[in-house]
């Protein structure tokens, strides 16, 4: 018997390894298309970093005109 024979369970197991490499590889790939996209479209991002941000606080209902008018 030679030494380098190789059990099924390898081919196996590189088969299961191939398809988790080829799955994280995917995933990589959309998260970075996504990433991509948000930066090229110019969106303003902005981070949570604890600081009142006036754009995002609501504005005075009483300065607002009703719907029914």
């Amino acid at each position: 018997m030679a030494l380098n024979a190789q059990h099924e369970i390898h081919s196996r197991r590189f088969g299961r390894n191939l398809g988790l490499a080829l799955v994280l590889l995917a995933f990589v790939a959309l998260v970075f298309g996504l990433t991509v996209v948000k930066v090229t479209r110019g969106d303003p991002m902005q981070g949570f970093d604890h600081t009142v941000r006036p754009e995002m606080t609501p504005l005075d209902p009483a300065a607002q005109p009703e719907a029914g008018q």
